[in-house]
């Protein structure tokens, strides 16, 4: 019988906290200085930037038209969802500090509420900001990006650059494979150029040509001073010609695509993307390996920091809320840190992405434990 009045009351345990006026409070609280600290700031970036870019824009005539709504206005949700944990982190700190220091979190502890009961509401308000980060970052924002980034290839960017790939390998499909010893994107040209076909890892045929040359109008790429190697178990036939069309599945396009295109991928075409680059063997397949992962991982540090931010501006300290302001911003600069230094060690290929994006939410989910046990209850 006391096994069973014991789990009983385990069961109350697990059951949702009845909502009380002082969830209310802090939800109203945390969501509001969230709002209002996003907006703030990204009214401070759009100043800096718009004053850093102004000269661009009128050398490059941009409309005004095209200024405020393809760039500003899609500029504005990918700025204030690419930090929408660190906004967060410095929203729950600001109020929360106050809070400690008008003796509201002591009259909450007084009142019997429990600490760990306290931090509900934060709890709540955290997963509507990390849901809508979620949602966003994997569907809305992607469809923004892509306008503000055809906006800057138009009016920031100084027009196609002549790149020189050299020594290019890439798998088109399964079983077929392509080299270039360089190529160049201005005349969308590729020299010494070969595909070879393998049918269960022996090779069955290869074409090789002095160069292959895209045809816009044919929308077809066209190998010139070619021969073809055809291989039949022990027979070989060898068929040579000056011109000849090939399909292939690559364009001019994926040798000037900038790496931040990913930005402008939703959660379906990243994961296609990144599949067709794997299967190309692209040497920048960790960079885009990141942006996926990152896409799930920074929206939950929104949980992880603001344990941290109740945490340590929870307690009255010397020298007001400044203190506490200027502990969350270090912890906020040390997280964006981590971040950028493990993602190169990703990218360098000595580490593996998925782990890289995850160490920093490992490492101050941590912390968060420790300085939770060392909270004033």
């Amino acid at each position: 019988m006391k096994n069973a009045e014991k789990i009983k009351e385990y069961a109350k345990s697990l059951k949702w906290p009845e909502f009380k006026i002082i969830d209310r409070y802090i939800i109203k609280k945390f969501l509001g200085t969230f709002f209002f600290s996003i907006v703030l700031i990204i009214v401070i970036a759009v100043v800096f930037d718009f004053t850093e870019k102004l000269d661009d824009f009128i050398e490059k005539n941009a409309p005004a038209r095209a200024i405020i709504f393809n760039y500003y206005l899609n500029f504005v949700p990918y700025f204030a969802i690419l930090y929408s944990h660190l906004f967060t982190f410095i929203a729950v700190v600001f109020f929360t500090s106050k809070m400690a220091y008008r003796t509201e979190i002591v009259a909450i502890l007084s009142s019997g509420i429990s600490y760990r009961r306290m931090l509900w509401p934060y709890f709540i308000s955290a997963a509507i900001i990390a849901i809508f980060a979620y949602l966003f970052t994997n569907f809305l924002v992607p469809n923004a990006t892509r306008v503000r980034l055809e906006f800057e290839e138009t009016y920031l960017h100084n027009g196609p650059v002549n790149f020189n790939f050299r020594n290019i390998h890439k798998q088109i499909q399964p079983g077929v494979i392509i080299f270039m010893e360089s190529y160049s994107n201005l005349s969308n040209t590729g020299f010494k150029f070969s595909i070879e076909k393998y049918i269960d890892n022996k090779l069955v045929s290869k074409l090789m040509g002095e160069y292959v040359i895209w045809d816009s109008i044919k929308n077809k790429w066209i190998v010139r001073d070619y021969y073809i190697r055809t291989i039949d178990s022990m027979k070989e036939q060898i068929t040579k010609g000056t011109s000849i069309d090939t399909s292939l599945n690559i364009y001019p396009a994926d040798f000037r695509r900038r790496t931040n295109v990913v930005e402008s991928m939703d959660s379906f075409e990243l994961n296609k993307f990144i599949k067709e680059q794997k299967m190309q063997g692209a040497e920048d397949l960790n960079t885009y390996l990141i942006e996926k992962y990152k896409r799930v991982s920074v929206p939950f540090s929104t949980f992880i920091l603001t344990l941290i931010a109740v945490c340590i501006s929870s307690r009255k300290m010397r020298g007001g809320t400044g203190i506490h302001i200027g502990i969350g911003l270090g912890f906020c600069f040390s997280y964006i840190v981590f971040m950028q230094f493990s993602s190169q060690f990703a990218i360098s290929g000595s580490l593996s992405p998925l782990l890289a994006v995850w160490i920093p939410n490992l490492v101050y989910g941590i912390i968060a434990v420790y300085l939770y046990r060392l909270a004033p209850k």
